[in-house]
């Protein structure tokens, strides 16, 4: 019996959990010419949601990870690879071979996937024109595109004109559908609700919320009963209080526990079983993350692994806020109705551990 939870790559069919409204609201955003935007913190779904939408609605589609790319150049590069794959090379042929700058498109002999690159230029603008204009001409009023460009603050990082020179491009576009997804709160709500920011107000926003309760709870226990037949419904419930409904660490957590289930037939604290095969597997992972803190990070972690009020008299809550921002920026810290760890098996490996 395969096992029925995924987790760690992009979710979809059997394994994706609902999102049936939020599914139909970018189907039907996808139907007018207006972009959107789309925040929440990492590993909610953002693009396993996207991708299943934009598949719904038969629109087709090329999706760039921005934490993939070094440069301008590069991000030329990685845009016309994935216009090269997902188009034949005699409807885009004539257009390319019209670049300005021409690129090297060569085919790796070792894994065959298609390799692009552009010769160096001192006008790297040059380059996002013409692979944006290729983007454009090689689609009609019927066929729009979608452009999903996940970890779309990061422009900021790959060069200081990027979100300029951007945003010019991509507003004379009549044929492209941008889904823009980021996972850094603050940068992503500057870029585009700061009026002095070039994409102020570009496209919809929308923020992405853990999944209802409701829908997680009969996609766990009717995944768990073929397994734990009546306890399937209490170990639901122990899933989603202790995940709080997060996607990712939900779908994690349920895969441990019906690999405990299912090969080690323990029918008694699984879920303390699967949490602590979790932590026992990534404890050398977890060991190299703590040592990269500082002593006032360090602090701020422990206190919200224990749940503990940070408010003690130890720290200022300027040195504590400040915590808070750098460890949200980084990753570990999410913000929805409090400050939380976003890795709860961290917070357990931390509670057990020091």
């Amino acid at each position: 019996m395969e096992n029925p939870f995924k987790f760690g790559s992009i979710v979809e069919d059997e394994f994706f959990t609902d999102r049936v409204q939020e599914t139909e609201y970018i189907c039907n955003y996808l139907q007018s010419r207006n972009h959107l935007v789309l925040i929440s913190p990492r590993r909610f779904g953002k693009s396993s949601l996207v991708l299943k939408a934009v598949k719904k609605a038969n629109r087709p589609y090329i999706q760039l990870n921005l934490q993939r790319v070094t440069s301008i150049a590069d991000f030329a590069a990685k845009l016309l690879r994935e216009i090269y794959n997902t188009h034949t090379w005699t409807k885009i042929k004539d257009q390319v071979m019209r670049f300005r700058v021409i690129p090297t498109i060569t085919t790796n002999q070792v894994t065959g996937a298609i390799e692009v690159g552009f010769q160096p230029t001192q006008d790297q603008r040059v380059l996002l024109e013409d692979v944006f204009a290729l983007m454009e001409n090689a689609h009609t009023e019927s066929d729009r595109l979608v452009v999903i460009l996940d970890e779309f603050q990061e422009i900021r990082a790959i060069s200081p004109v990027l979100e300029k020179t951007l945003r010019a491009i991509m507003q004379e576009q009549k044929h492209i559908n941008y889904i823009l997804l980021g996972s850094q709160e603050s940068m992503m709500t500057d870029i585009f609700e700061n009026v002095q920011s070039p994409f102020y107000h570009f496209g919809g926003l929308m923020r992405l919320k853990k999944l209802p309760r409701e829908e997680f709870e009969e996609y766990l226990r009717t995944r768990f009963e073929p397994v734990f037949h009546a306890q399937a419904a209490d170990l639901t419930q122990q899933v989603l209080d202790y995940t709080q409904c997060h996607p990712y660490y939900t779908q994690e957590l349920a895969f441990y526990m019906w690999q405990v289930g299912m090969w080690e037939k323990k029918k008694e604290n699984v879920k303390q079983t699967a949490i602590r095969e979790i932590i026992d597997a990534y404890d050398l992972s977890y060991e190299r993350i703590w040592m990269n803190f500082n002593r006032t990070d360090m602090w701020v972690l422990q206190r919200l692994a224990a749940h503990a009020e940070l408010q003690t008299g130890e720290y200022r809550t300027s040195t504590i806020y400040s915590a808070l921002k750098r460890l949200q920026h980084a990753g570990h810290v999410i913000y929805t109705d409090r400050f939380e760890l976003e890795d709860p098996f961290f917070g357990e490996w931390l509670v057990a551990k020091h």
